[in-house]
């Protein structure tokens, strides 16, 4: 009798991103003609120089006080990119597409037929049990609250999330929100601020699902004041030796827009199961990342150690038959999602 082999994770294993947005560029209006897209002119990237303060921390410990005074003293020239709206439009309108891709959960790549096999049962009886529906509706919930729009959100008298499903094309199906009214920390609209959000995460299900193709385009409104800045993402230059621009927007043509980095990071801003999430101080809602990384606060909310970062959850589900409880199930399912490379490494 052939002995039974111990199951082990595939050296190769990768997902596809299910949730695949496009960039979103920016365009600039005048609220009450929100009726009148094709009209607003895009908004662009331009240079600015400035003539700042020193303000940074500096080492004084052992320093020259002459040195140190006159170090502070000096005006802090800076030339950095700028965007905002023009002095006669109050809005900015944010547009971009999102994809829903189905077979979620089923590997691109793996090398080890036994651990997909397993896999598949896995996630099989994660959809039987519970579906996409938990999921889709987060996500819904995260493109009605406008959380993509980051930091101009934050700023805005109004904001105004369409959302519409494309065939050919043309939109089928249309939601409209008012982005300030859906709640960012928790997940469960009531009321008006509600309508429509079971409609548009039934479209994302579906799409999760593979029932059918979803293609999602997003339109934002969002009402900032005339002339007022906007805030495109800010592109990271590793090499300082390639310009004296202290700040660098991102921009397509010319026009400024937010990554589509940026924005999957939104809406899979998801995670309300990692261990301290119910505490007062807990950031509310985190991005699905195996270890639930944070890096503009440098924390990392799923230590290994703690034994509910994606990879623990997955093995002792996978290879030791230890079913984690509904919320991490949710959290291991959004991993792949998000897709990654996540084979063990050889030594």
């Amino acid at each position: 009798m052939a002995e039974k082999t111990e199951l082990k994770t595939a050296s190769v294993l990768a997902f596809e991103r299910k949730l695949d947005p496009s960039d979103a560029l920016f365009r600039a209006g005048i609220w009450e003609r929100r009726e009148q897209d094709g009209e607003w002119p895009e908004v662009p990237v331009r240079e600015k120089s400035v003539r700042g303060t020193i303000s940074n921390r500096l080492k004084t410990k052992d320093q020259d006080p002459a040195k140190l005074d006159a170090a502070i003293e000096n005006p802090n020239l800076q030339t950095v990119d700028v965007a905002a709206l023009p002095n006669d439009a109050d809005t900015l309108m944010t547009h971009f597409t999102l994809k829903v891709l189905g077979n979620a959960g089923r590997p691109c790549a793996c090398n080890n037929a036994a651990y997909e096999q397993k896999l598949q049962t896995l996630v099989q009886g994660y959809i039987d049990q519970e579906g996409f529906g938990t999921l889709a509706y987060r996500y819904a919930q995260n493109l009605a609250n406008g959380r993509f729009l980051w930091r101009n959100r934050m700023g805005s008298e109004e904001v105004e999330v369409r959302v519409s499903r494309l065939e050919g094309g043309e939109p089928v199906e249309s939601w409209t929100f008012s982005a300030l009214d859906v709640p960012l920390r928790d997940f469960g609209a009531e009321g008006e601020a509600a309508s429509g959000l079971e409609d548009l995460a039934e479209a994302i299900r579906q799409g999760l699902s593979g029932e059918k193709f979803v293609l999602l385009d997003v339109v934002a409104f969002a009402r900032m004041g005339r002339g007022q800045e906007v805030f495109p993402s800010q592109e990271l230059v590793l090499d300082r030796s390639r310009g004296d621009k202290s700040k660098t927007l991102y921009a397509v043509n010319g026009v400024a827009g937010i990554h589509s980095q940026k924005l999957g990071n939104a809406i899979r801003t998801i995670d309300t199961w990692y261990p301290t999430a119910s505490e007062a101080a807990s950031p509310g809602p985190i991005a699905v990342e195996p270890y639930g990384s944070v890096t503009t606060q440098g924390t990392a909310y799923r230590q290994p150690r703690q034994k509910v970062d994606f990879y623990s959850l997955l093995d002792n589900w996978g290879l030791k038959d230890k079913e984690p409880e509904q919320g991490q199930k949710h959290f291991v399912m959004a991993t792949l999602i998000r897709g990654g490379v996540f084979g063990e490494k050889v030594d």
